[in-house]
């Protein structure tokens, strides 16, 4: 079944000190209708301005994701945006009375806690996936970050990480399903090198940073007085070296959390595409900067694909694959025959849709007439070859098909879009609407010739179980 859009059940807030500025925030998320997306208000700011979770928006990427719209900013978002992706929501209004969002332990766990605490409602609206259909990549050779993207039927991350430290080494991390990312990706804390702590305490920025926010690295020997002085610069009254080199915070929930943490960042940035991902995302060395490029180059994709389908162009489809219906077992599902069986095989039958070809010569019976000078495929049979092979959708859900019809109950949203003539192949994708429920199947289809779409409808029909020797008549009476 095609899965629905979600929200949340009601509103929760999360209040916390930001990374940088140090000052305290209040995030409270609160439901959104169907296709809102993720939307940033910035309650405390005259106006109560709306800054949308989109990666064109994106005006920084040091130490954080930060959106910007009209002067009105946002920081460190990457989490919270990580932890709706991961717990699959789609609509969410996030206000926040503040310049950051709240930092709390540095992972995206206590978002989860939150969104769980607030539970999730499904909307009417299915989700759209974009699918990565090829081969992408980004590369910047300066930062030595490679990042790549490869078809993939559920959304999945691999990561490495390399910082040439003799404590971290080179660590991976994967994420195979998105179902793995509230308990093996969420916990993961943000981290930071001993030797970058002191830069960014003097450049006034992790004024709300704290041992208890995220894991310290200490790769290289420093003196105690160093210690100390980095001491004072956090308010600790002191910091000694731990373990593999980790400052006396927290002990690493994981050997790999570093690369964990990484990978959470990339869930969280590539949200700002605006819709999820079905692919497999393969990053070496990635940072924000590389991630919000790279949504940027699938969101790119996306606009491209959109202006396609407005025009009426869509990826051909692969006439080479074998059938998974022969037009002996289409005989046996349907009782329809010669001239009226109008399609030739069926390609593709999943859980909730189907593909069917039927091959378009001039020898159809229908091209007589239909016009001997202009021979074009009519609209109606057009339809009737598409219900055809909902038709087989819906007799290969029942045990014994022999026994059962489909009949037309309603045709809606019927578009016709070019001519279909003879030497076309067209190919009619089918997907269900709604549950099978009491034999009534709805379903909505497009057909294709090539890259073009020819037409499109929502057809609804009923299963309806009758004797055999009925089913005879019937066949019967259809020739």
């Amino acid at each position: 079944m095609a899965d629905k859009q979600r929200t949340l059940a009601g509103e929760v807030t999360v209040s916390g000190v930001g990374l940088h500025k140090g000052l305290n925030a209040n995030l409270t998320l609160k439901p959104a209708p169907d296709n809102f997306g993720f939307k940033f208000q910035r309650i405390d700011v005259e106006g109560k301005p709306i800054i949308e979770a989109d990666c064109d928006l994106v005006v920084d990427t040091s130490r954080g994701t930060t959106l910007g719209k009209n002067g009105v900013t946002v920081s460190t978002i990457e989490h919270v945006l990580a932890a709706l992706v991961g717990c699959k929501i789609d609509n969410v209004l996030m206000e926040i009375d503040g310049p950051e969002v709240p930092i709390l332990d540095g992972s995206s766990a206590p978002f989860v806690k939150a969104i769980q605490a607030a539970g999730c409602i499904e909307q009417e609206t299915e989700r759209v996936y974009f699918e990565i259909k090829e081969n992408l990549t980004f590369e910047d050779h300066d930062r030595q970050i490679e990042m790549l993207a490869v078809p993939q039927d559920d959304f999945r991350v691999t990561v490495m990480v390399d910082y040439n430290s003799p404590i971290l080494g080179t660590q991976h991390a994967a994420m195979y399903r998105l179902d793995e990312f509230i308990n093996e990706i969420a916990p993961c804390r943000t981290f930071v090198f001993v030797r970058e702590l002191e830069v960014l305490v003097k450049n006034n920025l992790i004024k709300g940073g704290d041992l208890d926010n995220a894991i310290v690295i200490c790769d290289t020997d420093i003196p105690q007085d160093k210690l100390d002085e980095l001491a004072k610069l956090l308010g600790k009254p002191s910091v000694k070296v731990e373990g593999k080199g980790i400052l006396n915070n927290t002990k690493p929930l994981f050997l790999n959390e570093p690369a964990r943490h990484k990978l959470l960042d990339i869930v969280g940035d590539l949200a700002l595409v605006g819709m999820p991902i079905k692919g497999h995302i393969l990053a070496a060395r990635p940072g924000h900067y590389g991630n919000v490029a790279f949504a940027k180059k699938i969101k790119a994709l996306i606009q491209e694909e959109k202006q396609k389908k407005r025009k009426g162009i869509y990826e051909p489809y692969d006439l080479n694959k074998p059938a998974v219906i022969d037009i002996h077992e289409i005989q046996k599902l349907l009782p329809h025959r010669q001239p009226f069986l109008l399609i030739d095989k069926i390609v593709e039958l999943n859980d909730d849709s189907i593909v069917g070809i039927k091959n378009i010569t001039m020898n159809e019976d229908f091209f007589r007439g239909h016009f001997p000078d202009a021979p074009v495929m009519p609209g109606v049979l057009q339809v009737e070859a598409m219900a055809q092979v909902g038709g087989v959708f819906a007799l290969k859900r029942v045990p014994d098909p022999e026994n059962y019809l489909t009949f037309f109950m309603s045709i809606d949203k019927v578009k016709f879009k070019n001519k279909v003539i003879p030497g076309d192949t067209v190919v009619f994708k089918l997907q269900l609407l709604t549950p099978i429920r009491r034999g009534i199947v709805h379903m909505r289809g497009e057909a294709f010739v090539r890259e073009k779409l020819v037409m499109e409808a929502e057809m609804m029909a009923q299963l309806a179980k009758v004797k055999s020797t009925e089913t005879t008549a019937a066949a019967a009476s259809s020739n």
